[in-house]
């Protein structure tokens, strides 16, 4: 700091400022980051509600010369790319983007104006808004902003889909029908001697089928998959030592691809690990109670597929019925579920696992999405801190966020009685609360009063 002596309102004014600056913490870098982005966001809405504004003098001006609404907005976007400096394709979906919020949602550019949501969360809202029927879409906006003001931006936009996709649940079977009867394979060239082979399915099954392929890859490559069939596979009696089998050098992609060629040419992996051979896929279904019996209700509360969404009623019947490889889950709580082995095991049992995972889907790190099958099952309070093997000490985190736990200088505890909430602090002091897709029920031992019997004047309470 400059001191100029001879502007002194008082003997000794400038060392107390100088004292009083240097007893004061340091300025917290997030926080200025935090601070820009609110300013680019109200910045961004000013910009936006400018373009919906130059369009709409656009068309009005150009009204009586009988000129096209394409032809106007080809001109406007030509303008506005040269004058930005950008291409006309990033001209046109500005012009799209400031035109859907500022006269569609004006609700959500409200929101961006207020900083209270960012442009990517302005974007994800108008992507998935406008893919349903406009009807819908205005329905939707309310819960949509309030949704984008609470969440995360790759989290707003998953739980928005499921909002859409559950509105309009009635012709999802029909619209999965009709999807399904265009699935194909093709091949298209990529140069250097490579292909694209594309193969269009119905979700389940082509997740299915990446689920294999990816642990089928990991048991290859030597990573702990933290799945429980992999696991199971890698204990397989006979298979291979590690001093047997030769070190792999190929990267996880690589090992998929490889898969995929040995299974649809030769129908078999002779060439791979023998730790391969009983894998198979797994998909989480989780259907409410209700749906399966009456189908008015299921369109409401659709059944779903972990890592795809809503599911026709009809396939998730299936599903519910079908193979081993399927674990179904319904949302009204059994009992007998194993919460807790306490301290007499490190691994959580294969039933434990599942739970955990299907309570939470998705990595349970602040805005991550990876799926919860794909990710390890982390005990919160580490085992080696006396952290227990229970339902309320195990949280699924992806292998970037579970190192970042234990090395980034992060805090993370598990809310007591929350059924599964997670908060995160981060090292500038900020805290996240992550939420599981799926809150357990929390049961506690009744205090002595609630335990009293009640007195003569009293009803029973049954």
């Amino acid at each position: 700091m400059n001191i100029d002596t001879d502007l002194e309102p008082d003997p000794g004014f400038w060392a107390d400022i100088v004292a009083i600056e240097s007893s004061l913490p340091p300025r917290d870098p997030v926080a200025q980051v935090t601070d820009i982005a609110a300013v680019v966001a109200v910045h961004t809405a000013e910009q936006y509600a400018c373009v919906a504004a130059a369009r709409s003098d656009a068309m009005a001006a150009a009204a009586p010369h009988a000129c096209t609404d394409d032809m106007i907005d080809r001109s406007l976007r030509l303008e506005l790319a040269a004058a930005l400096r950008i291409t006309e394709y990033a001209a046109g979906d500005l012009m799209a983007l400031a035109t859907a919020l500022v006269e569609r949602y004006p609700a959500a550019w409200d929101a961006l104006h207020g900083a209270r949501i960012t442009d990517q969360h302005a974007r994800f809202l108008v992507d998935v808004l406008d893919s349903v029927d406009p009807a819908i879409g205005s329905r939707l906006i309310d819960d949509a902003v309030s949704l984008a003001e609470r969440l995360p931006a790759g989290t707003f936009r998953r739980r928005l889909r499921d909002l859409a996709t559950a509105a309009t649940a009635e012709a999802l079977a029909d619209k999965h029908a009709r999807a399904v009867d265009e699935r194909r394979v093709s091949v298209a060239p990529a140069g250097d001697g490579m292909s694209l082979l594309t193969a269009y399915l119905p979700s389940v099954e082509a997740h299915a089928i990446f689920d294999r392929l990816t642990r089928m890859g990991k048991a290859i490559a030597g990573h702990r998959t933290g799945r429980d069939g992999a696991d199971a596979a890698l204990a397989t009696p006979g298979a291979a030592s590690a001093d047997e089998v030769p070190p792999d050098e190929r990267t996880l992609d690589q090992v998929r691809a490889d898969i995929l060629g040995d299974l649809l040419i030769d129908g078999r992996c002779d060439g791979h690990a023998p730790a391969v051979a009983g894998i198979r896929p797994t998909v989480v279904v989780t259907v409410p109670v209700l749906s399966l019996l009456d189908d008015s209700h299921a369109a409401s509360e659709p059944a779903t597929v972990e890592g795809v969404g809503p599911v026709p009623i009809d396939q998730a019947r299936r599903l519910s019925g079908g193979a081993t490889s399927w674990l179904r889950v319904l949302t009204h709580p059994e009992t007998g579920a194993v919460l807790s082995v306490g301290r007499h095991r490190y691994d959580p049992p294969p039933e434990l696992r599942r739970l955990v995972r299907w309570r939470a889907e998705r990595c349970m790190a602040p805005g991550c999405v990876m799926p919860a099958s794909r990710c390890d099952i982390d005990h919160t309070v580490a085992w080696f801190d006396r952290g227990n093997t229970s339902a309320d000490n195990l949280a699924p985190l992806c292998a970037g966020h579970h190192t970042v736990k234990h090395h980034g200088g992060w805090t993370v505890v598990q809310l007591p009685d929350s059924g599964g909430v997670v908060e995160w602090t981060s090292p500038y002091g900020r805290r996240y609360l992550v939420e599981p897709e799926r809150r357990m029920p929390v049961f506690r031992a009744a205090e002595p009063s609630e335990r009293a019997a009640p007195s003569d004047d009293r009803a029973a309470p049954f």
